[in-house]
């Protein structure tokens, strides 16, 4: 399975069997892609991670991933200041990609209960295979380093 493939089925059984949000979503995918096991504490603090509970603020595309940028950052062995080098290049990234980092931007239509459910999964897709890619760049780039 290719990792869109993958992706595409994490997605759609994390939003259709689990009924998750963009940031609880991308906190699992990413926790099962680089095998990190994730307290039920980080999952619960996320619950309301989407767009700040509908409030349309920052994306739960960029906070789940940030979450687990720290979470990961510190099993690879990272300062709290290298984390937030990492954390402010995604954001940088993901700005440029999708012109925004806000929930109100990236979703026009807002939270309208006649939108169907799950309104960003090709979205949420996208996104989450850059996530990938940008943790796994994250990855080498320390591992390289501790090799020096």
């Amino acid at each position: 399975m290719n990792i869109s493939e993958f992706v595409a089925a994490q997605v759609a059984e994390s939003y259709h069997t689990h009924d998750r949000n963009c940031a609880s979503t991308s906190l699992h995918i990413l926790s099962d892609r680089f095998q990190v096991e994730l307290n039920s504490q980080v999952i619960d603090a996320a619950s309301g991670m989407w767009g700040a509970g509908g409030y349309r603020a920052q994306c739960g595309l960029v906070e789940g991933p940030l979450m687990f940028i720290g979470i990961y950052g510190k099993v690879l062995g990272c300062s709290d200041k290298r984390i937030g080098k990492f954390c402010k290049q995604f954001a940088e990234l993901f700005e440029k990609q999708c012109s925004s980092l806000l929930c109100k931007e990236l979703r026009p239509e807002g939270f309208n209960p006649k939108n169907p459910l799950h309104l960003c999964e090709p979205l949420t897709r996208r996104l989450i295979e850059f996530q990938i890619d940008f943790v796994t760049g994250m990855k080498e780039t320390i591992l390289s380093e501790s090799d020096e």
